[in-house]
């Protein structure tokens, strides 16, 4: 079973999952998970290949779903989920693979196609930081600055650094190996009729105009909706804003 981070007690509204982006973990989103918590519990998991999970060869969205409903079946059955980026897709997969288990479904920034784009120069990056020279975050953010990863990246990924123990919490071998599928959405014949909310970042490109059909046709029942001044990690980058947005409509 994944590595779960709980927030708050069980309440009278369905728990919460949270499922992180691509080099992610389920602390990246602890503002956010403690300030939902007054209302119901948070879940916040790290997904396969990353933080404190199980490694596996295999990084495919099924896979993926398959994790996040085995967390609902031990948490009552049932759950709101907030999926971003890869977590998004894994959502949205969930939502149609096991779709009773899912109340509400919110989407962050990310739709059910295949990006053309690759992360391949990311994990690329993180590998060549040379670990035996790192005794503290910094030490990694300067090599992964030498490789041209901007600031905002460094600090992210090196969240998924244990400097203790020299190594990463992520599977850079297995991500790289499975980039393909992960920038990819497996053909989908069926749909979920359930409510969904795909929130996006007003300055990211992730989600197009032309995207929407292909969400409506698996999603009838989407909504959309954009937060000012966000790029693709709008939950960084308007952490108050996003928050609002998801509980107004997980409320609902």
């Amino acid at each position: 079973m994944l590595n779960t981070i709980l927030h708050g007690a069980p309440t009278d509204f369905p728990p919460l999952l949270i499922a992180h982006g691509l080099f992610g973990s389920g602390r990246n989103w602890g503002v956010i998970a403690r300030r939902l918590a007054d209302q119901r519990q948070v879940i916040a998991v790290d997904m396969r290949n990353h933080g404190d999970s199980l490694w596996s060869d295999r990084h495919d969205y099924p896979a993926m779903a398959d994790d996040l409903a085995e967390i609902i079946d031990a948490h009552g059955g049932q759950a709101d989920i907030i999926g971003h980026s890869m977590g998004g897709k894994a959502a949205m997969m969930l939502a149609l693979n096991h779709g009773v288990m899912i109340r509400r479904l919110v989407v962050a920034d990310i739709a059910p196609v295949t990006y053309t784009h690759t992360q391949m120069p990311f994990i690329d990056a993180m590998r060549a930081v040379d670990l035996s020279r790192v005794a503290r975050r910094s030490d990694a953010e300067e090599m992964l600055a030498e490789q041209g990863v901007d600031r905002a990246l460094q600090s992210f990924f090196t969240q998924s650094l244990d400097v203790q123990g020299k190594r990463w919490r992520l599977n850079l071998d297995g991500l790289a190996a499975n980039m393909p599928a992960i920038m990819s959405f497996p053909e989908a014949s069926g749909h979920w009729t359930g409510s969904a909310l795909f929130l996006t970042g007003a300055n990211s490109d992730y989600v197009r105009p032309e995207h929407r059909d292909r969400i409506r046709a698996l999603f009838p029942a989407a909504r959309f909706a954009r937060i000012p001044g966000a790029g693709h990690w709008l939950h960084a980058d308007k952490p108050r804003e996003f928050e609002a947005a998801a509980r107004v409509f997980l409320n609902a």
